[in-house]
């Protein structure tokens, strides 16, 4: 009993371990499925219209034929429909589609011989797929299963030349064979498309990548796609980690992103961990610091300074004309807070002010601390999430007395100029770039919108291709191998008509 009450007691607790907070959340809803699907149907014709198929050969009395070098011609695609199914699939579905085939004919008939080509058509062509997307061991969304039926209502050919009659009457048993052996070529097709080209694609979304020099990025996803009637999310980690410590985890305790909305083609959540793991990698990194000598401190600032520390400055006579170094070093991870009114970030910091005589040791003339509220607006441009920061609130006071804290209170002025001036513009050149979402290669937002929540934000945006499917796996595409036929396939097509 006493074993079991325990358990009960830590079942809460490990439904939550297992289920970890995603730093970073992107929904498709439906109306970027019927986007990907214009791109996609475009994607499939041509790899329909690219089938190959193997010689047809057999022997009807004395009748030898062989149909070889078969090539689709044309393809029309009239109905079509790709939806989500829950829990894990995407259906694509193909109906009353047409085919255009023309092959080469060798015909032998006692010493009759023809040759020639055949145009064919298969009619009322239905095509019904069901892909399976999961999450790899890579952390990456891949198409890890497809079922596939197809199915050929009708098929037609046309028959010319000197042995035409022969042809209609053999046209029972050639066109039953060549539509045999079309539908079942459509899905290997598809499987390959889908399995290797398709998966090639889903390849180029990054998932572990460098931001700069200093930090990178973990977009791997945390578990298997969820997938409703009208919607497909993904939960991605979204954590920062500096580059000198990249299998370092920093714990996720902020608000899980929460996507309700479905009037938008893709939407993105970032919470505030998202953000703090970025500040908390570059502050690791020793990057947050700034250090202004002699000329690159502004002249006003120096003249207030020097006037504010007269005392200091006169009692080290050897050092009054000696240059000024300010360095500004941030003291603990800056904190993101978001709220529906808005985005913002916690700065805590700490200025030390010095003199840099010649050949002498520095000498210290004051170390106060500071404490800054940087607003933050967040946006999206093409596939970069981009911050600009500008300095909202600013404080500053002595860390050795009350009474040197009302002395510096006249250092506030200048010191905000100096941030707003000089150092934000640093900050905001180094978060120009921008960090990449998670969306494969060839695919853009446009039209985006920030909306803030309580500890998250929310992107809603469409898509757009600003390249195609086929462009993408071109530049992706694995190695060609040999296709492989049963070896009562011949490779090529008989020349000689004593070899049907």
């Amino acid at each position: 009993m006493a074993a079991g009450s325990c358990l009960l007691l830590l079942l809460p607790w490990l439904v939550t371990a297992s289920h970890s907070p995603p730093g970073c959340k992107i929904r498709i809803t439906s109306k970027g499925l019927d986007l990907v699907k214009q791109e996609g149907l475009r994607f499939v014709e041509q790899e329909l219209q690219n089938i190959t198929m193997p010689d047809v050969h057999g022997k009807e009395g004395q009748f030898h034929y062989n149909i070889s070098q078969v090539k689709v011609m044309d393809l029309q695609l009239a109905s079509s429909n790709l939806h989500f199914q829950p829990q894990q699939h995407l259906v694509f579905n193909i109906s009353n589609a047409s085919i255009s085939l023309r092959f080469r004919r060798q015909l032998l008939y006692w010493f009759f011989y023809d040759i020639g080509s055949i145009n064919a058509s298969a009619d009322g062509v239905h095509i019904h797929t069901v892909l399976q997307l999961a999450k790899d061991e890579a952390g990456r969304l891949k198409i890890s299963n497809m079922t596939c039926n197809a199915s050929i209502a009708r098929m037609h050919a046309g028959f010319s030349g000197t042995l035409r009659t022969v042809y209609e009457f053999l046209s029972t048993f050639i066109v039953t064979g060549m539509r045999f052996l079309l539908s079942q070529q459509i899905c290997p097709s598809l499987e390959h498309a889908s399995l290797v080209l398709l998966n090639s694609v889903l390849d180029t979304v990054p998932v572990r990548n460098y931001v700069d020099e200093h930090i990178g990025i973990d977009y791997s996803l945390l578990r298997d796609p969820a997938i409703s009637t009208d919607t497909l999310d993904l939960d991605f980690k979204g954590m920062f980690f500096p580059r000198a410590r990249e299998n370092q985890e920093l714990e996720n305790h902020a608000v899980e992103p929460v996507i309700k909305e479905t009037e938008r083609m893709v939407y993105v959540a970032f919470s505030e961990y998202f953000f703090d793991s970025a500040m908390h990698s570059y502050f690791q990194a020793g990057v947050l610091a700034i250090e202004l000598q002699g000329e690159k401190v502004p002249k006003d600032l120096e003249v207030l300074l020097r006037a504010t520390f007269f005392g200091t400055i006169f009692m080290q006579s050897p050092a009054v004309d000696a240059p000024l170094r300010l360095v500004l070093q941030v003291s603990a991870p800056p904190r993101c807070i978001i709220k529906p009114s808005g985005t913002s970030v916690s700065v805590s910091a700490f200025l030390n002010i010095s003199l840099v005589p010649p050949g002498r040791p520095a000498i210290q003339l004051s170390s106060m601390a500071m404490e800054t509220k940087l607003s933050a607006k967040v946006f999206l441009q093409g596939k970069a999430l981009r911050v600009q920061l500008d300095l909202r609130r600013f404080r500053i006071y002595s860390k050795q007395s009350a009474l040197e804290s009302l002395a510096l209170f006249s250092l506030q002025a200048p010191l905000k100029t100096l941030l707003q001036l000089t150092i934000m513009p640093i900050i905001n050149e180094r978060t120009k770039k921008g960090v990449q979402i998670p969306l494969p290669e060839g695919m853009d937002f446009t039209k985006e919108v920030v909306t803030n929540h309580a500890g998250f934000l929310t992107v809603g945006a469409d898509l757009h291709f600003s390249k195609g499917l086929r462009e993408v796996i071109e530049k992706y595409r694995p190695a060609p191998t040999a296709p492989t036929y049963p070896s009562s396939w011949p490779a090529e097509p008989s020349r000689d008509p004593r070899q049907l």
